[in-house]
C-alpha cells in the first residue's frame, strides 16, 4: 500500500442542499434518489467500506445525506488492460504508433514508459497489456461528481430556471425544481471544496424559516441531525418526521380514529420541518353532506386529518399538522377553520344542487360526453354496458330489470356537480343520488358497487345487480379497447386493462359465479356495432390475457397458509377451463392427489401419453374397439378404464375433486404395466390407431380436473 493510501482519513460525511420549498409530492422520492446516488457514486470509487451506512434526509427546503466510514483517498487498485495487437501497437522500426500513442492517451497514461508495457500471446496473437498499480479516487474530486451526477438524475417533473450572481459579478443561468442557496460538504469537520448549481459547498445552512430563521453554523457531519433539532427546530429525517406526526395524531384524536391514508401523511410531512398538532371544528350543520364529501375536501385541498368515531361516523372535529409550534394557537386554528368553511359550504350547494335532478334524467346528456372517438360516448357505452349485464342476469336467472336500471343510471353521476368538483366520488355520489331518487336498493347500490374492486385486494360487490353490473362494465371496456388497438404493450395500460381483467377473474371466483368466460367475452363482442372492433377482438386473444392475469391472482392464493405452486396452476390452467368459480377447489384437489405415493407415476405416465398422443395426433380415431385388443395388459387397462369412468363422471359432475383425482390411483398398476407389455405403434396400423384411441380415452379421463403431465 502506497503512503497516500496509509494516510487516508476515514471519517463521516455530510452532503446537503438547501433550496426553497420543494414540491412536497415528490420530496420522498427526491430525497431518496438524492441519498442513493451520493452513495453508489462513492461505493463505485472505492471510497466506502463494507459497514458504510447512508441516512437520506429531506424536509421542504433541503435535500441532505451522511455516510459513514468514507475514505479521504480510495485505495490504488492494480489495473491490467489490453491495449493493441503487438503488431498493430508498433511499426516496422519497432517505434510506437499512433493508435497505440491515442489508446494510451483516452486511459491516462499518454507519458507512461513503453518498456513497462506488458507483451503476452505469440505469433499473431501476441498482444500489448497495460499493466499498472492506478491511484485511488480522490474524496474532493469524487464527491463534486458525485453531487452533479446526482442532481441531474432526480426525478424532477418539471424544472424551474432561475439566475445566481457568480464571484466574477455576471449572472449565470441554473436550473433546477427550486432555487438553490446553500451547499454543505463535510467530510468529519473538514469543509469540501466542491460546488453545484452556482454555488461553493460551506458549513453553513439556515434553521427553520419562523422558528429559527437566519444561518446555522454544521461544525462536523455527525452534529447534523443533532444541531438542526437543537438549534435550527427542523426535523431532517422524513421518516422520522413523518412517525412523529402519526404518533400525534393518534394522541390527539383521543377515542375518536383518525382518517390518515399515507399519500396524505406523506404529503404533509413534506410540508413542514418543525410539525405541530392542533384540533379544529367546523359547523355541526355540515355534517347532513355525505361523509365522504366533507372527507375529501378536508383532505384534497385542506390536507386535513379527519375523524370518525368507532363506528365510522364523521366527527365535526379535525386535526391539522402546523408548521409553527406555539402555546398560542388560537390564531393558527381560528384561521383554519374560517378556511375550510367556504370549502365545505361549496360541498353542501353541490349536493342539494344535484338532488334537485334526478339520475335517470340525466341519462340523455352522457349522449354529450365522449368516450373514445372511436368507440362513440358515455351514453353508447351505457346501452353496450346495459345489453352485457342483461345477458348476464339472464344467464344467473337474476333479476334482469335491476341490471338493466341500474346500468341505464350508473354513469349518470359523473355529470353531476359534486363529482365534476372530486371526480373521485364516482359511484359514491350516484348511491347516495339513486337512494334520494327512490330507486330500488339495489340499483342504488350498483351505482356504487360497479367499479369495485377498484384495486388489489379491494373489497367486491355486496348485491347481485352490483356484481353483474362490475362484470359487464370491466366486460365493456375490456373488450371495447382491445377492439381500438390499445391493449396493453410491456408496462404502459393507460386504461387499466389489467386491473379490468384481475376485477372479472375475481368476481367470477370469488362470487363463485357458474359463468362461462368465453362465452361473457362474446357476448361483450355483440354489443359493439363498429365492425372493425369487431373483426379486432379475437375472444381467444381477451381469454388468453384475462387468464395470464388469474394466474397472478392465484399464486398469492394459500391453502393452510401454502401458497400454489406454478406447476399446480399450469396443470389446472392448461385445460383451458371455461369456468372460473372452482379453481381453487381444482388446486386444492390437485395438491391433496400429489401427496399420494402413486402422484408421480400417474403424472410420468400422463406426460408419455401426452407426447405419443401430440406426435400422432393426426391418426387418432374417435373411440377404441375392446374387439381389437389382444395383449392382456392393454386389456385390463381398458377394463380398470371403463370400471373407474362412472366414478370419475359422478365426482366431476359433483365437484368431488379429491375423490375424482384418488379414483385414478385404481389405474396406476395397468397403466405401468401396459407400457411394459404394449408395443403402441404396433406395425398393423389397425392395431396401432386402436391402442392410440385407448390412450387417448385414458388421456381425458385422467385430465378432467387438470394436466396431471405438468407436474412430471
Amino acid at each position: 500500500m502506497s503512503t497516500q493510501n496509509f494516510l487516508s482519513k476515514s471519517d463521516n460525511l455530510l452532503i446537503e442542499l438547501f433550496t426553497e420549498e420543494l414540491p412536497p409530492k415528490s420530496l420522498r422520492r427526491l430525497g431518496d434518489a438524492f441519498s442513493e446516488g451520493v452513495y453508489s457514486t462513492l461505493k463505485t470509487a472505492g471510497l466506502l467500506s463494507d459497514n458504510s451506512l447512508a441516512t437520506g434526509f429531506a424536509t421542504p427546503r433541503r435535500l441532505a445525506v451522511q455516510i459513514t466510514n468514507v475514505l479521504s483517498q480510495a485505495p490504488d487498485y492494480p489495473v491490467r488492460e489490453k491495449l493493441l495487437p503487438t503488431s498493430i501497437a508498433f511499426d516496422a522500426d519497432g517505434k510506437p504508433t499512433a493508435p497505440l500513442q491515442k489508446k494510451l492517451a483516452s486511459l491516462g497514461y499518454v507519458d507512461i514508459d513503453l518498456s513497462t508495457l506488458e507483451k503476452a500471446g505469440e505469433g499473431k496473437n501476441e498482444a500489448l497489456y497495460l499493466n499498472v498499480v492506478a491511484k485511488g479516487a480522490a474524496l474532493e474530486q469524487t464527491a463534486q461528481q458525485a453531487l452533479e451526477q446526482t442532481l441531474s438524475k432526480l426525478p424532477i417533473a418539471k424544472m424551474m430556471r432561475y439566475q445566481v450572481l457568480q464571484k466574477n459579478g455576471e449572472l449565470a443561468d441554473v436550473e433546477f425544481a427550486r432555487p438553490a442557496h446553500r451547499i454543505i460538504a463535510l467530510h468529519g469537520k473538514q469543509t469540501l471544496h466542491i460546488s453545484a448549481l452556482g454555488i461553493d459547498a460551506e458549513n453553513e445552512t439556515e434553521g427553520h424559516r419562523f422558528l429559527a430563521p437566519g444561518v446555522i453554523t454544521i461544525d462536523s457531519a455527525d452534529q447534523y441531525e443533532s444541531d438542526l433539532t437543537a438549534k435550527a427546530k427542523v426535523l431532517p429525517s422524513f421518516d422520522k418526521r413523518h412517525e412523529f406526526i402519526k404518533s400525534a395524531l393518534l394522541k390527539a384524536a383521543g377515542t375518536d380514529l383518525v382518517l390518515m391514508p399515507d399519500s396524505l401523511l406523506d404529503e404533509v410531512t413534506a410540508l413542514v420541518e418543525w410539525p405541530a398538532i392542533y384540533e379544529c371544528h367546523f359547523d355541526q350543520e355540515f355534517l347532513e353532506v355525505p361523509q365522504e364529501c366533507l372527507i375529501l375536501t378536508m383532505q384534497t385541498n385542506q390536507k386535513y386529518f379527519a375523524l370518525t368515531d368507532q363506528q365510522g361516523k364523521l366527527r365535526n372535529r379535525f386535526l391539522i399538522v402546523s408548521n409553527i409550534e406555539t402555546d398560542k394557537p388560537e390564531a393558527i386554528i381560528s384561521g383554519n377553520e374560517r378556511v375550510v368553511r367556504p370549502r365545505l359550504s361549496d360541498a353542501r350547494f353541490f349536493f342539494q344542487q344535484d338532488q334537485k335532478r334526478p339520475l335517470a334524467s340525466r341519462v340523455a346528456d352522457l349522449g354529450k360526453v365522449v368516450y373514445h372517438n372511436q368507440l362513440g360516448n358515455q351514453l353508447d357505452r351505457t346501452k353496450r354496458v346495459q345489453g352485457i349485464a342483461v345477458g348476464i342476469a339472464k344467464t344467473l336467472s337474476a333479476n334482469e330489470t335491476l341490471a338493466s336500471r341500474a346500468a341505464e343510471i350508473a354513469k349518470t353521476d359523473l355529470l353531476t356537480d359534486m363529482v365534476g368538483e372530486f371526480p373521485e366520488l364516482q359511484g359514491i355520489m350516484g348511491r347516495y343520488y339513486a337512494t334520494h331518487d327512490g330507486e330500488n336498493p339495489e340499483v342504488a347500490s350498483a351505482c356504487s358497487e360497479h367499479y369495485m374492486p377498484r384495486f388489489a385486494g379491494d373489497a367486491l360487490p355486496q348485491t347481485q345487480t352490483g356484481t353483474i353490473l362490475a362484470i359487464a362494465d370491466k366486460l365493456e371496456t375490456l373488450v371495447g379497447i382491445w377492439g381500438v388497438g390499445l391493449a396493453p404493450t410491456g408496462d404502459k395500460d393507460p386504461y387499466a386493462l389489467r386491473r379490468h381483467a384481475l376485477g372479472i377473474c375475481r368476481l367470477l371466483l370469488e362470487k363463485n359465479l357458474s359463468l362461462s368466460l368465453p362465452e361473457l367475452i362474446e357476448l361483450a363482442r355483440k354489443q359493439f356495432p363498429q365492425k372493425d372492433v369487431q373483426e379486432k377482438v379475437k375472444a381467444e386473444d381477451i381469454y388468453a390475457f384475462i387468464i395470464d392475469r388469474l394466474r397472478a391472482y392465484l399464486r398469492d392464493q394459500a391453502v393452510a397458509g401454502k401458497p400454489f405452486t406454478t406447476e399446480e396452476i399450469d396443470a389446472v390452467l392448461s385445460q383451458s377451463p371455461a369456468q372460473l368459480n372452482d379453481l381453487i377447489d381444482r388446486l386444492t384437489a390437485l395438491r391433496e392427489f400429489n401427496a399420494l405415493a402413486e402422484a408421480a407415476q400417474l403424472a410420468a405416465a400422463n406426460k408419455r401419453i401426452s407426447n405419443i398422443l401430440k406426435k400422432n395426433a393426426t391418426a387418432i380415431p374417435g373411440t377404441c374397439s375392446s374387439k381389437l385388443l389382444q395383449v392382456p395388459a392393454e386389456i385390463a387397462l381398458y377394463e380398470a378404464l371403463k370400471k373407474i369412468t362412472p366414478t370419475l363422471t359422478t365426482t366431476y359432475e359433483q365437484r368431488q375433486f379429491v375423490d375424482l383425482l384418488k379414483a385414478l390411483v385404481a389405474l396406476s398398476t395397468p397403466i405401468d404395466q401396459f407400457f411394459a407389455d404394449v408395443m403402441v405403434m404396433d406395425p398393423n396400423p389397425e392395431l396401432r390407431d386402436n391402442r392410440l384411441a385407448l390412450l387417448h380415452q385414458l388421456h381425458q379421463k385422467m385430465n378432467l380436473i387438470a394436466d396431471l403431465g405438468k407436474l412430471a
